[in-house]
């Protein structure tokens, strides 16, 4: 007899709570299984309206998706973690970047897991946004309507390369310093505004003003170059990344979801 009151003590608690205004205010809809209410559910959510209403049955396949995209996305906000972490204890100052870094590999806790987690996703996130890529095009899903997505879903490729490439410096060892030394020497060849590039002459382009120089903050890779790779890969790219994202995640719910099989 007692369980009985108890039971319906805690559903009559249940229903108040359901009921007052204060639950109404967050949650706006019920939890009955009826179609009306599924998309209600999912479009009225702050997370889940960013995913379509419906979505094909062939959508939720592995060895269809390949589940790249999300992997990627999963790495990318795994690696902005990580990377608030490891900014703690850099400084991207000549002197003391490649001390800091022996600091966080021998002294810092857990210093060298936190810094080759972060190393490894990158190297990770680089394969799978690279294999979601492929995915993407073996099954067509670059085609009309989807055009504008795949520009930017390369656009969003190009950024991680990027932020490869700008956070190869930060160790500032003798590895990284010729790796950019090497890497931005192709910047010369930049039509119209590398100083070795197409135009170079009618421009007016030399070595100190030119692609290359943007880069390095100079003609050597130098102590403003280990500054602006910083702010690069700390700040212009992942912001510009996340927007990308953001309308990456947004079309592929206005395309209707994954794209079916050819």
């Amino acid at each position: 007899m007692a369980s009985l009151k108890e039971r319906f003590s805690l559903d009559q608690l249940k229903r108040n709570i359901v009921d007052s205004q204060v639950w109404r205010s967050m949650f706006r809809h019920g939890y009955e299984d009826t179609p009306r209410n599924r998309v209600l559910m999912v479009v009225d959510n702050l997370w889940l309206h960013l995913h379509p209403t419906k979505i094909r049955r062939h959508a939720i396949r592995i060895r269809f998706t390949w589940c790249m995209g999300g992997i990627t996305f999963l790495l990318f906000l795994y690696l902005t973690v990580t990377g608030v972490i490891l900014m703690f204890y850099y400084r991207p100052v000549g002197e003391y970047a490649y001390l800091d870094m022996k600091f966080l590999e021998f002294d810092a806790p857990f210093g060298m897991f936190m810094r080759n987690m972060h190393r490894w996703a990158a190297h990770a996130m680089v394969i799978t946004v690279w294999l979601h890529m492929l995915r993407v095009f073996m099954t067509g899903s670059y085609k009309p309507p989807r055009e504008f997505n795949w520009v930017i879903g390369v656009l969003l490729l190009t950024l991680t390369l990027l932020l490869s490439f700008t956070g190869y410096l930060l160790p500032w060892d003798q590895l990284s310093i010729w790796a950019v030394t090497v890497g931005t020497n192709m910047a010369r060849a930049t039509p119209l505004m590398g100083s070795e590039g197409p135009f170079a002459e009618l421009m007016g382009v030399t070595p100190r003003f030119d692609a290359r120089s943007v880069l390095l903050g100079g003609t050597i890779v130098g102590p403003p170059t280990l500054l602006r790779f910083y702010v690069l890969h700390c700040i212009v790219i992942p912001l510009i990344a996340s927007v990308l994202m953001m309308v990456h995640f947004w079309r592929i719910r206005k395309d209707g979801g994954i794209s079916g099989p050819l």
